[in-house]
């Protein structure tokens, strides 16, 4: 990318937050967990054994990556090859297709994570089933349309094909998820009629200085779950919650990493908690990553649920909207909504 031949001061990092040699290397790291159990009959001691590690790795590490999900090979090869193709074009053209107040999805490469840029382009797309609700602006959510562009012709293709089987992966991990509570397996399944989900393709060119920048600074993802394909390249850092280190996550070929987000961790009432994450960049090769956001509709109310409060355990978060605050990061203003002892700042949708 031209404009990033340099290090400006906007991406550099304040000197606390800025990658270093320390970094823990993922010898053991997060746990690796096989979905080959969701084939099993149900219940059987092997998807019993599932869903107590699914459970394990949200309390202890709020991360794990999944082999054997069912996502073709194939798909997840020509994904990354389309997102090549894309970010390879000439600035202009990727720029025919930037996003703006009025599209909210499209290319983008001035993204800012804490108020420092991040090292990377991006292009956002969704799986969305707009719902117009007057009680949240005068003109409502409208209709969120994805801006797609001429080239790859094939892009829009492969993301939407790309979109729908592991938006089909996400409701098996929210069935994992809401056993290892002690919940039924659809407990959560009718907040997601009218899910919002987002997709964002990314790019982390090589950077003349990655001492100093980050591709994404530090962050939690406020949606219920993320699950992210990266290429070999690797480079996100998770923060071991044991310690606060942080711990390099080493790339294995077609499998995907999971970390739930800021609507679990209210869910769940704290049970289960959305962990830092970051993303470093090198100086010899670029990186590619597919995050999948997965998210509600945007007329729910976010809060501890029912079965999880009782007089011994009482409710930890204050219910929020769900549609108010993803619509605050679009505002200009970027409002805060309160949740609970912490403030929620701007939408983050980045790894």
């Amino acid at each position: 990318m031209s404009q990033m031949g340099e290090v400006d001061p906007a991406f550099v990092q304040a000197e606390e937050h800025r990658p270093t040699s320390f970094t823990i290397r993922d010898t053991q790291g997060i746990p690796v967990i096989d979905l080959a159990p969701l084939t099993h009959p149900k219940p059987s001691p092997a998807f019993a054994q599932l869903v107590s590690q699914v459970g394990d790795a949200c309390r202890d590490w709020g991360f794990f990556r999944v082999v054997n999900h069912g996502v073709p090979s194939r798909l997840l090869h020509r994904l990354l090859t389309v997102s090549n193709k894309f970010f390879a074009l000439p600035l202009d053209e990727k720029r025919k297709v930037v996003r703006d107040e009025a599209k909210p999805f499209g290319y983008y490469d001035t993204e800012h994570t804490k108020n420092v840029r991040d090292w990377k382009e991006v292009f956002d797309f969704a799986t969305i089933n707009p719902v117009v609700n007057s009680d949240l602006g005068s003109d409502g959510f409208g209709i969120l349309k994805n801006n797609w562009p001429q080239h790859p012709p094939e892009m829009k293709e492969v993301c939407e094909e790309y979109a729908r089987e592991v938006e089909r992966l996400c409701y098996k991990l929210l069935e994992i998820i809401s056993l290892s509570l002690g919940l039924v397996g659809n407990r959560f399944d009718e907040h997601f009629k009218d899910q919002t989900n987002f997709i964002r393709l990314n790019h982390y060119p090589p950077c003349p200085a990655p001492e100093l920048a980050l591709g994404v600074g530090r962050h939690k993802d406020p949606a219920a779950l993320t699950v992210l394909y990266q290429d070999d390249v690797g480079g996100l850092d998770v923060k071991r919650k044991i310690d606060g280190e942080w711990i390099r996550v080493k790339p294995i070929p077609d499998s995907f990493i999971v970390n739930v987000g800021d609507i679990i961790q209210v869910w769940s009432n704290g049970k289960y908690e959305s962990v830092e994450h970051r993303a470093v960049v090198n100086s010899e090769r670029e990186r590619f990553s597919v995050p999948f956001f997965f998210a509600p509709g945007f007329k729910l109310m976010v809060k501890p649920v029912e079965e999880l409060i009782d007089v011994h355990s009482q409710a930890k978060y204050k219910q929020y909207s769900w549609g108010e605050f993803f619509m605050s990061r679009k505002d200009s203003n970027y409002k805060k909504l309160g949740v609970a002892n912490r403030q929620i700042s701007d939408f983050e949708i980045h790894v």
